[in-house]
């Protein structure tokens, strides 16, 4: 269940097979598998629109926004316990675990492609794929000859830690490679919730806009790398790539920045590098 919009009330899928439950987090803190009874009044954390019309107050929403706080932070208490299980099981593993953040078509499953067969001689990779449906980005990575599963959010808005660890059951990993989560397009709820991983690369392409770093400004603050990506089509469109970067310090800064082109490879060199660095560091 997202903090944010109230989504996730869809069937979760990995591989197909529907998750045995899906975040979903009562008013006396338990959280289990259930069917929706319409009948039942549930404590979700569900997002209220209030029409044009209504006379707003307050007061008598007080009670509603108190228990929406502690929904939400009992709900990313839950998810970080599954994060750091996800994150102890990949230590032991020596496995390097990154968080392709991105929005939709940002070119996140054309670079972990490039990606995968650039490093598949020096580090072994394996996939995990977050989209509301299809099986689509998981089938290209697996015609590079590297592992994936993919998860089918339903109407979910992200991935979860809860998610992340029934995939890892199903997905054969290296000892000492990487693991790349590539989440739901999405750059608001994704920021909130740790999957186990070392690290969430943001992917911004330089068809959305310079502007994205202060627009979602919480995305940026929790990545530690920015790539910056469809450089070959910087000719093109109207995109200032030294405000990017500056928007991006802005909110974070500490983040690290690469310029590519998973179309060309250019850039490509760097960001395979910073990669084999974080696996070398593991493999001690």
């Amino acid at each position: 269940m997202c903090t944010t919009c109230g989504c996730g009330e869809g069937e979760t899928r990995v591989e197909g097979k529907a998750l045995p439950h899906h975040m979903h987090t009562h008013a006396d803190g338990t959280m289990h598998s259930h069917a929706l009874d319409p009948g039942v009044a549930h404590a979700h954390d569900h997002v209220h629109t209030i029409p044009a019309d209504h006379g707003y107050r307050p007061s008598s929403h007080a009670h509603d926004v108190g228990r929406r706080v502690r929904l939400e932070t009992d709900i990313l208490a839950k998810n970080d316990a599954y994060a750091q299980q996800n994150r102890a099981r990949l230590a032991a593993q020596g496995v390097l675990a990154l968080n392709l953040v991105s929005s939709p078509g940002a070119g996140k499953t054309t670079l972990l492609v490039k990606t995968i067969e650039a490093l598949k001689e020096r580090v072994p990779i394996a996939v995990i794929e977050g989209d509301q449906q299809t099986s689509f980005d998981a089938e290209r990575i697996r015609a590079t000859g590297a592992p994936a599963v993919q998860i089918n959010t339903g109407k979910g808005c992200h991935l979860d830690a809860h998610m992340v660890g029934h995939a890892l059951d199903k997905l054969p990993l290296a000892a000492g490679g990487a693991l790349m989560i590539e989440n739901v397009g999405n750059l608001v709820c994704p920021a909130a919730f740790d999957l186990g991983e070392a690290g969430k690369v943001v992917i911004l392409s330089v068809t959305e806009g310079e502007d994205k770093p202060l627009k979602y400004p919480d995305m940026f603050r929790a990545a530690r790398l920015m790539l910056i990506n469809k450089i070959d089509l910087l000719p093109y469109v109207d995109f200032d790539i030294d405000k990017a970067i500056a928007y991006a310090r802005r909110v974070n800064p500490l983040i690290e920045v690469m310029r590519v082109s998973a179309k060309t490879g250019e850039g490509f060199a760097e960001w395979l590098a910073w990669i084999e660095k974080g696996v070398s560091a593991l493999r001690g």
